[in-house]
């Protein structure tokens, strides 16, 4: 009994641990995003007319997602090396550091050209924190979990997202409201990024209290350490990478077509107020908050597969109906933005934790997870602003729509394939190569 209350306990404290420290990492990453969106262009790029300056700030955005599989092969090599805790210290001190300094930078009316080249270098920085982030909080919540209630605790690192979209929303909206335009250009902008370095101190503080992953642990006692895991991940695991990939394609695509390019569409196009989208955002950001961890328990009721392709057609439907109910006028954005992100986003985003961690074994647990997760977003996330701002300018928010749908279609098909996981032991995982 006593050992039971003990478990319970440090696994109480590992999805609070998993949810404070990766809330504080993607406030640090969407601040960047938000940013982009509003500000950056006219900071770092006065040069160019608005469009190429918003084009060219989408361009400084995607650099964070380029490094990020850089940062997932880093961590994750170390973190099956050395475990995952480690490698979670690292990452979010990574992560505060470069975000503090975005707060730093001069602008390119201070020291010119290399006023965007220190703010694509810290970008850069800031995605090997966020690509080492993702997997060691998700292993984390899996790993210290049972079998029967995997989806929800693994559920909680996922809580983060919406969590710190919400707080870095929520603080750029509060100051951009606050402030007289020329104030924030010039100085209130920086405030939400050296904001930073209090939260990561107590992000720190929280993660340096909690243990080392029981599987993880288990496998360190029998000296089965993989020597080099992302070789094995592809080796043993080349199936589930592809699985992995496809699936979070649409999911990472809405995220930010949805949360950041809107952000920019509703204010530069449509004419709406800056406060009025971004309310739209946290309003998401709120529900999903319930939103997620409903659908990741789902998934532990009746498996991955089935809730995971629900969000993925539902996402593809409510697509062109979507930006139909944001032209219509403000009154519609939250509505659109909840079934967009809360019902079609969330159901593939809840159960995506234990659904990865559960393709691969322990031994490349961290880098599988970490190369499908960071490796798709290059390809989707990272360059879904920029691709729907392009396509808007020349076609219209209806080629917009059709790329989304494009994107979901990937992620049907993936999810089609995907095994039924949610009874599987983490242990008894076995190579897809493996089996004939």
């Amino acid at each position: 009994m006593a050992d039971n209350e003990h478990t319970s306990a440090q696994l109480r404290r590992v999805v609070v641990a998993s949810f404070i420290g990766t809330t504080i990492e993607w406030y640090d990453f969407f601040l960047y995003g938000t940013a982009a969106a509003l500000v950056f262009n006219r900071l770092f790029f006065p040069t160019l007319n608005p469009l190429a300056g918003t084009l060219s700030a989408y361009g400084t955005f995607a650099v964070g997602f380029v490094a990020r599989p850089l940062g997932g092969a880093i961590f994750g090599h170390f973190g099956d090396r050395l475990g995952r805790k480690k490698m979670l210290v690292w990452s979010l001190l990574i992560m505060g550091v470069a975000t503090a300094l975005i707060g730093l930078t001069p602008t390119y009316d201070e020291i010119g050209i290399w006023a965007p080249v220190l703010l694509v270098a810290l970008r850069f920085v800031q995605g090997i924190g966020v690509g080492g982030e993702w997997g060691g909080a998700v292993l984390l919540a899996v790993e210290h979990s049972g079998g029967a209630r995997r989806g929800l605790h693994g559920s909680w690192p996922q809580m983060g997202v919406p969590g710190g979209l919400l707080l870095s929303t929520a603080v750029f909206a509060a100051l951009s409201s606050a402030l007289p335009e020329g104030d924030f250009l010039a100085w209130g902008w920086r405030v939400p990024f050296l904001l930073s370095v209090v939260l990561v101190g107590v992000g720190l503080f929280i993660r340096l209290q909690i243990l080392e992953t029981p599987a993880f642990t288990k496998l360190k006692e029998a000296q089965r350490e993989s020597r080099a895991p992302l070789l094995d991940v592809f080796r043993e695991h080349p199936r589930e990478v592809l699985i992995g990939m496809g699936m979070r394609f649409a999911q990472n695509v809405i995220f930010y077509v949805y949360t950041v390019f809107v952000l920019s569409y509703g204010e530069k196009t449509l004419g709406y107020p800056r406060s009025v989208m971004l309310r739209g955002v946290m309003i998401a950001s709120v529900i999903g908050l319930v939103s997620i961890p409903l659908w990741s328990y789902l998934s532990d009721r009746i498996g991955r597969r089935p809730v995971y392709l629900f969000g993925a057609v539902f996402s593809l439907l409510i697509a062109f109906p979507f930006f139909w109910m944001i032209e219509r006028g403000p009154a519609f954005i939250g509505i659109a933005m909840v079934l967009a992100m809360n019902v079609g986003h969330d159901m593939m985003y809840g159960p995506m934790a234990a659904c990865l961690s559960e393709l691969f074994g322990t031994h490349v647990r961290y880098s599988g997870v970490s190369i499908v997760y960071q490796l798709a977003s290059v390809f989707s996330g990272g360059l879904a602003p920029f691709i729907a701002t392009i396509l808007l300018s020349r076609y219209g928010s209806g080629a917009v729509a059709t790329y989304l749908v494009g994107c979901c279609l990937i992620s049907v098909v993936a999810a089609w394939f995907l095994p039924e996981t949610h009874r599987v032991k983490l242990d008894d995982i076995v190579p897809s190569s493996a089996v004939a």
